[in-house]
């Protein structure tokens, strides 16, 4: 029976105040942390474990024409490699399955994983991987959203680049306008953010004598991993068990399945523990990423501050493969327009492959790209008919009974009281315009 090298159990304080709003709250684990008793995916060893290592792409769009793991097979140390071959089904995602385990035909951006190896050591995991030869031909690729959405550019996919089209709309969008003194148009762009929490990605895999398979990974969500690999593997999902380590820095990076398959098959393969843990590198090409946005805002007003309609374009670049890409779309799309009561929006958002790295979850999930753009450009359109933009955020601000473009009613509206009370806090003085 294999079993893993950990610290004796620490003790946890559990502090629960009488009252939680409006008091300090200490995290639960923060003894735990600061005495160094938490146990990282980095941290987890078991007896005769292997290393494993990914080989992955040099090209962010490529044709797969050979794979050959011989070199690296007869290398020192190195007990067994896997492709995509070895995955029982290789497509998985949330909303759009269209990303493999392992890529087969194709390589679609800089880093993807087209084999991985387990070694005795790590340096030796290493070194195998560096012998894999893998021929490729090169495609054309396309790394600009606007370029694209273009009928002559590049498909990164069969069919269309623009994998999702959400549309909201709201009242008559063109009769807002027609009756606004003034129209205000801007664009916005935000850019990749990589999460660069401290400790990478990191998990062990310790197969079991019956073939079930227990999983140790520092990831947020260990259900939706272990559902996941559970079907990539063909396995019941009660065979495939996923422990979440202490999660050295996540912002929604550790959201979805990385490693835990590649780890998984290596360990039912070997019958041995295997280890992986991401380096720096591997971080920055292979994971997850913030959507970058480019947004368009045309909003209708009338002289005096009255806002009347407003359209927004969002075109999010999702990269390879949408992921967590439709499910931020939505939510940005939702909130595109701002906590503002505006009687004709209309919102288009665009979710658009192209060969940069996947957009994934990120604190916020979709929507600080947006509020960094609606807010901007209300205190322009606030300039443009000359009002404080206090005074013009509290003129058009959501109250209570308040509609969203979705629809949805908002019963309890607290943003004209938090502002005003942040105002307060802060000794806020109008600037003299349009009090």
């Amino acid at each position: 029976m294999t079993t893993i090298t950990r610290p004796a159990p620490p003790v946890v304080v559990q502090e629960v105040p009488p009252q939680a709003v409006g008091r300090r709250v200490s995290r639960h684990d923060a003894l735990l942390q600061v005495t160094g008793q938490v146990l990282y995916g980095e941290d987890m060893r078991a007896p005769g474990m292997l290393w494993a290592k990914a080989v992955r792409s040099p090209h962010p769009h490529a044709r797969i024409i050979s794979i050959d793991l011989l070199p690296a097979l007869t290398a020192p140390g190195v007990r067994a490699a896997i492709t995509a071959r070895d995955v029982p089904r290789n497509r998985y995602g949330f909303t759009h399955q269209d990303q493999p385990v392992l890529a087969e035909d194709q390589v679609r951006h800089v880093g993807e994983a087209v084999a991985v190896v387990a070694a005795e050591t790590l340096r030796q995991a290493e070194e195998a991987a560096a012998r894999v030869v893998v021929h490729y031909e090169p495609l054309l690729a396309v790394f600009d959203p606007l370029e694209a959405m273009r009928p002559e550019a590049p498909r990164v996919h069969q069919g269309s680049n623009v994998a999702e089209h959400v549309r909201l709309r709201q009242g008559d969008v063109d009769a807002g306008f027609a009756a606004a003194d003034l129209v205000v148009e801007e664009e916005f762009t935000t850019t990749f953010v990589e999460h660069a929490h401290l400790e990478p990605h990191a998990g062990l895999a310790i197969p079991a004598a019956d073939g079930a398979v227990t999983i140790y990974s520092s990831v947020q969500r260990p259900f939706l991993v272990a559902a996941d690999t559970a079907k990539v593997l063909a396995m019941p999902q009660h065979r495939i068990r996923v422990i979440a380590t202490g999660v050295g820095g996540g912002f929604g990076g550790k959201n979805e399945m990385t490693l835990e398959p590649w780890i998984a098959l290596l360990a039912l393969k070997t019958r041995r523990p295997v280890k992986m843990v991401f380096t720096r590198e591997e971080e920055f090409q292979a994971t997850t990423v913030r959507h970058p946005y480019r947004m368009h805002y045309r909003t209708g007003v009338r002289r005096d501050g009255t806002l009347l309609a407003r359209a927004v374009e969002i075109i999010s670049d999702c990269g390879a493969y949408v992921s967590w890409g439709a499910s931020t779309l939505a939510k940005a799309s939702i909130h595109a327009a701002g906590p503002y009561a505006i009687p004709h929006v209309r919102i288009d958002g665009y979710l658009v492959y192209t060969n940069n790295p996947v957009g994934g979850a990120m604190r916020g999930f979709g929507v600080p790209q947006v509020g960094f753009a609606y807010e901007c450009h209300t205190d322009a359109v606030a300039a443009a008919v000359g009002m404080d933009p206090v005074t013009f955020r509290l003129r058009n601000a959501l109250r209570d009974g308040g509609r969203l473009p979705t629809g949805q009613v908002l019963e309890r509206v607290t943003l004209e009281q938090t502002l005003r009370r942040a105002l307060a806090l802060a000794g806020w003085e109008p600037e003299g315009r349009g009090r």
